[in-house]
């Protein structure tokens, strides 16, 4: 027979970003813990909203299975002694398990004979197994923060305030710090009976939602899709959806009723980022449109509770906002009394990084490298360090001091007001992008410089610092910007030798700065962080692992260059030559470390199937040098197909390792030739082939 458990703990209010993080790890150490306990069950499901974790499992078996298992014990001549007593390695072995010495066995291995048992222990009660079990999975529960309260040993989430534990209709007895399991839930915080008394497993939702709390967090997001669409079809208007935004809104609340606010149209003269941030960072509300883009006066947000008094609810949600949208204004207009290039002379007293100086020292090195960066891209230079040297320029007013979050987006705001080249000005906003994966990437090309002057500078900076990424530490996201910067190469098909970048990077640097590391050292380390994003890159490009390793150097100079030719050995690969190509390759190569060099005697290869391949070779060799001499990957491969049939032939026809020395070395050097030629187009001994 199985029943169904239900787990509920009940908390102080969780922050909702630490919610589905929580719930999925509730939902596999449950699963785990349920599975070594031999307790077999049909699914594990979790819930959940900002005061309360739940669990439930499904047809749970009533009792555990039973276990059985053949264990090993000591050597027959180390169990008994000349008597034929039991020795003490013996008796050792048996009381460890509980067993006598009627409960073993001897068996023939290899090595001799062996004492072995067979362990077996009958199954409990799943009431008898599971307090125990469920007090080890929340013990075992891992937060990013979290609490002690009272004198209690125990950090949770949040302070625990009641337990919920039922297999079927019985309670499972137990404890966890001075809280007692029962069958008594709690209600909304201001509606429903205060306390509910749980019926079964099965009666739990519906308990739970009479008394003013939606447990489902899926049902409470479609709820809320629902409402906010029934909003958009009555005013007529369109809500602007925010998948991250809603996630969060579903764990702020235990019952959504979605309402729709407005604001004084006034405020729409701002920035429309300078509107929609305080309401979504802020407010969490969802900003409205006319569904063009262009923002309207109104703001939905969603209230914890029922569609009760919702006026008087509207009117103070819209007098927090508008509180938040005047600071916005006082913000702008007084920003817009100060020229943008005045605030970098107020960067020199900011700190960077104790080892790398101030922002404005860090201001001048972008300008350095946007400009040596425009020169090798063909871009304006006058524009670029323009561009760079404005880009940190509003981290200093008032507005994005109050929002960090429109950094950049700001720069781009005033410098368009106050003159500045729309060019420029967007090369001010774009040099942050892009700022997590997924994001948008600079449009432009002086946008792209001055991404990758800002970026380059930072990487090249903290590894000369050796202040580089280990483990999972990165405090200062250089995985994310590598990332970036490989990202802005390849789609931007930017042409750079990225060494000669290093180079120029750490110069800016150790002029000024008491580098840790040689720029030998720190070249070498910057090669080999940005080769684990660029196979990243072409990985998630859908390049195969086996591709990307054949074709990536330890040495990524020109990102572009090495991509295009992943691409070219993945159409290679499709060629139905490909597979037996490679098998005649990985013979060739094997045979060619035999080799004592490459250089063959021609006129000592005087069969038909020599004399083909020392052709097919020559004519090979002069097609690839040229094909790669000028970048041309698809010309490369097709020369290197076409080895194909004299390499069979050889292998066919030919005893390579024949008794003449002088005819062996000969052949040996011949196809030493042809495999050091075949990895300067690619390293196919990289290649996986299917068995």
């Amino acid at each position: 027979m199985a029943k169904n458990l239900l787990f509920e703990i009940g908390v102080e209010e969780i922050p909702a970003r630490f919610m589905a993080g929580s719930l999925r790890d509730l939902k596999n150490s449950a699963e785990k813990a349920l599975r070594e306990a031999r307790l077999s069950f049909d699914r594990v499901r979790t819930m959940g909203t900002p005061r309360r974790l739940t669990l439930f499992v499904d047809g749970l078996a009533e009792r555990q299975a039973d276990f059985q298992e053949e264990v090993k014990g000591p050597a027959a001549k180390a169990a008994f002694d000349g008597e034929g007593k039991p020795t003490k390695a013996l008796l050792g072995f048996l009381r460890s398990k509980g067993l006598t010495t009627d409960d073993i066995v001897l068996k023939e291995m290899k090595g001799g004979s062996y004492v072995f048992a067979t362990v077996a222990e009958p199954g409990q009660d799943a009431l008898t197994v599971l307090p125990e079990l469920l007090v080890n999975v929340v013990l075992g529960l891992k937060f990013p923060k979290p609490m002690r309260w009272s004198d209690h040993e125990l950090r949770f989430i949040r302070p625990i305030h009641w337990l919920v534990a039922l297999f079927g209709n019985e309670i499972i007895p137990l404890r966890i710090v001075d809280v007692e399991s029962g069958n008594v839930s709690r209600s909304h915080r201001f509606y429903g009976s205060g306390e509910i008394t749980i019926e079964s497993p099965e009666t739990y939702v519906d308990q739970l939602r009479e008394n003013i709390v939606m447990v489902d967090p899926d049902e409470r997001k479609a709820v809320i899709r629902e409402q906010i669409a029934a909003i958009e079809k009555e005013k007529g208007v369109f809500v602007e959806k925010d998948e991250e935004l809603l996630e969060e809104v579903v764990f702020l609340l235990e019952y959504p009723t979605a309402l729709m606010g407005s604001f004084e149209e006034k405020y729409l003269r701002l920035p429309k980022e300078a509107v929609i941030t305080p309401m979504k960072e802020h407010q969490r509300y969802f900003p409205v449109t006319d569904g063009e883009g262009n923002l309207l006066p109104h703001f939905v947000t969603v209230r914890n509770g029922l569609p009760r008094h919702l006026d008087i609810v509207t009117a103070g949600n819209e007098k927090v906002l508008k509180a938040r949208l005047a600071d916005a204004e006082f913000f702008y207009e007084e920003d817009l009394k100060v020229d943008l290039s005045a605030n970098v002379e107020r960067l020199k007293p900011i700190v960077f990084h104790i080892t790398m100086g101030t922002l404005y020292e860090k201001v001048q090195r972008m300008v350095a490298l946007a400009a040596y960066l425009a020169e090798k891209l063909g871009a304006d230079a006058a524009k670029a360090r323009r561009g760079a040297y404005l880009a940190k320029a509003d981290l200093v007013s008032n507005m994005v001091y109050e929002f960090p979050e429109l950094q950049g987006i700001m720069g781009e705001y005033y410098s368009v007001v106050q003159g500045e080249d729309q060019e420029v000005a967007q090369s001010i906003r774009e040099s942050y992008l892009p700022r997590f994966a997924g994001d948008d990437l600079p449009e432009t090309l002086l946008g792209s410089i001055v991404s990758l002057a800002d970026k380059i500078d930072s990487i090249v900076g903290f590894f000369s610092m050796d202040l580089e990424p280990s483990g999972s530490q990165d405090p200062y996201a250089l995985r994310r910007q590598a990332m970036g910067v490989t990202q802005i190469i390849l789609k931007g098909e930017r042409k750079l030798h990225f060494g000669e970048l290093i180079d120029f990077a750490y110069d800016q640097i150790d002029k000024a700065c008491d580098t840790k590391k040689t720029k030998g050292e720190t070249k070498a380390r910057v090669y080999a962080f940005m080769a684990q994003r660029l196979e990243n890159v072409m990985s998630e490009e859908g390049l195969a692992y086996d591709t990307v390793n054949a074709v990536l150097t330890k040495t990524p100079d020109d990102f572009c260059l090495l991509y295009r030719k992943g691409e070219a050995l993945a159409a290679f690969r499709r060629d139905e030559n490909f597979e037996p190509l490679m098998a005649g390759f990985t013979r060739v190569h094997n045979l060619a470390k035999n080799a004592e060099n490459s250089a063959f005697e021609e006129n000592l290869l005087s069969t038909p199937a020599e004399k083909e391949l020392v052709a097919a070779y020559q004519g090979f060799r002069e097609r690839t040098e040229d094909a790669l001499a000028k970048n041309d990957f698809e010309r490369a491969f097709t020369a290197i197909a076409a080895l194909r049939g004299p390499i069979d032939a050889f292998l066919t026809d030919i005893m390579v390792m024949c008794e003449d020395e002088a005819l062996r070395k000969s052949r040996l050097a011949l196809l030493k030739s042809i495999s050091d030629e075949m990895l300067k187009a690619a390293d196919f001994t990289a290649i996986v082939m299917a068995k």
